[in-house]
C-alpha cells in the first residue's frame, strides 16, 4: 500500500504537534515497524521576498486586514511539490482549507483517501490566516477547496488537521480494532447514521442497567440492536440525517 502523505503550508508549524504527538495519529506515525503516514511543514515565512519575514500586505481596493503573499505561498507549494518527485510520487494534490470549499463528510473523507493511495498522490494542504490568499496563487495552484463548515476560523490550520485525523484513523492498523472505524457514525453500515449507545462495566449504575441484550451473547441480536438504536438516535438527534437516509432507502429500492 502506497503511504499517506502530508505536506502543509503553514505559519505555525508548532500547531501540528497536536496532530504528530499524541493519540492515534501518533502512533500512527512514531510506534509502527512502518509509518502509516508522514508529515513536512513548508513555511511561507522561509521564501519571503525580505529580511523581516514579512509574507503579508495590505489589500488592493482598501478594506481591514493583510493579505498573504502570492510569492511566498507560491515557492511553498512548488518546494513541497518538489520534494514529492523527490520522493517517488506520482503527483501532488492541492487542497486550500477554506469556508468556500466543499463540505466535509465521511463520504468524501474516505474517497480523498482512496484517490490519494491508488494514485500515488502526496497532498499539499494550504492553511490561510490574515484576510486570505492572494487570489492568483489559488487559481494557479489550487486543485480543490476544504470546507469543515459554515463558519470561520482565524487560520487553516485546525481544519487540516481534522482532515488528517479524519484521513489517518481510517488507514488499515491505524486503530486497535479495524470494525472501530467500520461501524463509526456516517458509515456505510450505519446507512449514514449516527453510531449507536455503548456501555461498560459496571452492569448498573445510578440505577441504569445496561441494556440485557448486550449481556445476552447473541451477536446476530446485538447487531440488530445497534442498527435499531442507530437509527433512533440519527432520528431524534439529526433529523435532516434522518431524512437523507430514508430518502437514498427509497432511490436504492426503486433502482432494484
Amino acid at each position: 500500500m502506497n503511504v499517506l502523505r502530508f505536506d502543509t503550508i503553514s505559519l505555525f508549524p508548532q500547531m501540528f504537534e497536536a496532530i504528530t504527538n499524541f493519540g492515534i495519529t501518533s502512533k500512527a506515525l512514531h510506534k509502527m515497524s512502518e509509518p502509516l503516514w508522514q508529515w513536512q511543514n513548508w513555511n511561507p515565512r522561509d521564501y519571503a521576498n525580505n529580511r523581516l519575514g514579512y509574507i503579508d500586505d495590505r489589500p488592493y481596493g482598501g478594506g481591514c486586514g493583510m493579505i498573504m503573499q502570492a510569492e511566498p505561498i507560491e515557492k511553498s507549494i512548488l518546494a513541497a511539490k518538489q520534494n514529492h518527485i523527490n520522493s517517488n510520487f506520482a503527483g501532488s494534490l492541492v487542497i486550500y482549507l477554506s469556508p468556500q470549499g466543499e463540505v466535509l463528510n465521511q463520504n468524501n473523507i474516505a474517497n480523498l483517501l482512496n484517490l490519494v493511495l491508488t494514485k500515488n498522490l502526496g497532498l499539499i494542504l494550504l492553511c490561510g490566516r490574515y484576510e486570505g490568499i492572494d487570489e492568483r496563487v489559488l487559481n494557479l495552484y489550487v486543485e480543490k477547496e476544504i470546507s469543515i463548515g459554515d463558519y470561520v476560523l482565524s487560520g487553516g490550520e485546525l481544519a487540516a488537521m481534522i482532515l488528517m485525523d479524519a484521513m489517518i484513523r481510517l488507514l488499515p492498523k491505524a486503530l486497535n480494532h479495524q470494525d472501530s472505524a467500520v461501524l463509526d457514525s456516517f458509515s456505510e453500515e450505519l446507512d449514514g447514521g449516527l453510531d449507536f449507545p455503548q456501555y461498560t462495566r459496571p452492569e448498573v449504575f445510578h440505577g441504569e442497567r445496561v441494556p440485557e441484550v448486550l449481556l445476552s451473547g447473541n451477536h446476530q441480536a446485538i447487531l440488530q440492536w445497534r442498527l435499531q438504536q442507530s437509527r433512533l438516535r440519527t432520528q431524534q438527534k439529526r433529523p435532516d440525517l434522518f431524512l437523507k437516509m430514508q430518502t437514498s432507502s427509497k432511490n436504492s429500492k426503486n433502482k432494484n
